[in-house]
């Protein structure tokens, strides 16, 4: 019997009905052309904090993405067996998550990040056991840190950001970090669909402060 808590399961039950067009505007394109991908949404919950999502924020030396907040994750390797195997690889590659200590629930809708040409699967999952975790190789992962929902829908860290391109889209200005771009897009859209967030100010925007990887959306 699952032990996953009942503030959970609302989200579940909306996402046996989303789309791809619940998370973005931009088709998900046909062929074997993208590279196949996945992240893990990883949901847990602290007393003193209460619930909240699991995110690292990858070093500043890296070639892409540097310093820019995300889920755990990476391109599927051969060696996985799906793309939740890979989703939960990674997550021990990078922050050390023991994949016994989860439970994973469903994937989202595979979705298309164009500039680097890859079809991302977001793996939800609740984290049954927590332990603790943290960057494994410092000169891919600077932080790991467990974001309260709480926090991530407080009107205060909450903004959009405009890149270089034009683009306007979701962001949150929380524990230090400016999440933006696909994974910012992501958790809106599941604060939205878990029943979780309240009103914000969307006329905030500012302009993204280091150019970065075109976001989806």
């Amino acid at each position: 019997m699952s032990d996953r808590p009942d503030w959970l399961q609302p989200l579940l039950d909306r996402l046996r009905d989303t789309s791809a067009s619940d998370f973005t505007r931009l088709p998900t394109p046909d062929g074997e052309g993208p590279r196949q991908s996945a992240v893990l949404v990883l949901f847990g919950e602290q007393e003193e904090s209460g619930p909240d999502i699991l995110m690292l924020q990858r070093a500043a030396t890296m070639r892409n993405h540097a310093g820019q907040p995300a889920f755990p994750g990476g391109a599927v390797d051969p060696t996985d067996a799906d793309t939740i195997a890979c989703a939960l690889r990674e997550a021990e590659e990078e922050v050390g998550l023991d994949p016994a200590s989860v439970e994973v629930i469903t994937t989202l809708p595979t979705l298309w990040i164009p500039v680097s040409n890859f079809l991302v699967t977001p793996v939800v999952a609740w984290w049954r056991s927590p332990h603790l975790v943290g960057p494994a190789d410092p000169a891919e992962v600077a932080r790991v840190e467990r974001l309260p929902i709480r926090d991530l829908v407080d009107p205060a860290n909450r903004l959009r950001v405009r890149h270089p391109s034009g683009w306007i889209g979701p962001a949150f200005r929380i524990h230090d970090m400016l999440v933006w771009g696909f994974t910012a897009g992501v958790v809106s859209t599941l604060l939205e669909l878990g029943g979780w967030a309240v009103e914000w100010p969307t006329d905030r925007v500012e302009e993204l402060p280091t150019p970065g990887a075109a976001p989806v959306g």
